[in-house]
């Protein structure tokens, strides 16, 4: 039997669309966009993070934030310890909604499974909780719920 769609038509059907932030240097304790939600709502299926300069020894912790238009912002995770993470290393949301991000060095880590974080029109935030060096790039997966909803990169 012939198949007619090809990997990245696939890729889409199970993980949603694919969206690419360029790598900027992390904010200094304070609240940085990094993705921006249009349309309604979306569900995120993941957000990576990948360190590509180091971040500093200045204890430091990061969180995401959903941010509305319209509304309360709600914290997707907890402040979690970023310091002096290597170049490559690997940051994701957490397996629990508002639980601590998962951060490993640059080897691997998990994504996790069956656990989609809902974004309503507004921003995606990170927000740290010191002035350091370093840089994080990321990667967000997402579906759209409303027709019209999408994500793009701040």
């Amino acid at each position: 039997m012939a198949n007619f769609l090809d990997g990245a038509s696939v890729g889409v059907m199970h993980y949603g669309y694919t969206l690419y932030r360029d790598t900027a240097t992390i904010p200094q304790t304070a609240a940085g966009t990094i993705f921006t939600v249009t349309g309604g709502l979306v569900s995120v299926i993941s957000l990576t993070g990948i360190v590509t300069t180091a971040i500093g020894a200045t204890a430091t912790t990061l969180k995401v934030t959903g941010t509305p238009t319209v509304g309360t912002a709600v914290d997707w995770s907890t402040a979690t310890a970023i310091t002096s993470k290597e170049v490559g290393s690997i940051i994701s949301l957490p397996a629990t909604f508002g639980g601590a991000l998962v951060v490993n060095n640059a080897g691997g880590g998990p994504l996790p499974a069956g656990v989609d974080f809902i974004a309503n029109t507004g921003s995606i935030q990170i927000t740290t909780s010191a002035s350091t060096t370093g840089s994080i790039r990321w990667i967000l997966q997402y579906v759209p719920l409303d027709l019209g909803a999408a994500i793009t990169a701040a």
